[in-house]
């Protein structure tokens, strides 16, 4: 059952799946529909979805209705049909993603080392934990300066 996310509870489970690229304009309309869709069938569960930054798609799932194996399984089945659809990479979440300016930019591990070293990120660099788990830690922890971040012991 669709919900919106300020109606789930700071303890909703949260899934965080960063786009090897920006959504397009003409891809958001589409991807929100579908969406809208899956939350709508998967029954027995409250959950609610964001695009952020045009970039992540963020799904909450209240505490009250967690999902079970099966239906993680159909969650991650549908974000591989989407990365199908769009040619976009949803599910690797190895890599650094960070802010540079008002861009959103996603580098491999050792090109972002590569930027520590050169110089183009610095430890206030707000980069995005893909790892957080909970509403709560995603409303206060997604974006963070890098010192404070698992990227941290790179400096």
């Amino acid at each position: 059952m669709l919900k919106s996310i300020e109606s789930l509870s700071d303890d909703s489970r949260v899934f965080i799946y960063p786009g090897s690229r920006k959504f397009y304009p003409q891809e958001l309309p589409v991807i929100r529909e579908k969406l809208e869709e899956f939350c709508q069938s998967l029954e027995g569960v409250e959950l609610a979805f964001e695009i952020k930054y045009d970039r992540f798609l963020v799904f909450v799932v209240a505490d009250r209705t967690p999902l079970d194996l099966d239906q993680q399984n159909i969650l991650v089945d549908f974000v591989q049909g989407l990365e199908n659809e769009f040619s976009i990479v949803l599910l690797d979440k190895v890599n650094v993603c960070f802010k540079q300016g008002e861009y959103v930019q996603l580098k491999e591990v050792k090109d972002f080392k590569k930027l520590i070293k050169n110089k183009g990120v610095s430890k206030n660099t707000i980069v995005f934990d893909l790892l957080i788990n909970t509403k709560d830690e995603y409303e206060q922890f997604f974006e963070v300066p890098a010192q404070d971040s698992w990227v941290s012991h790179f400096f």
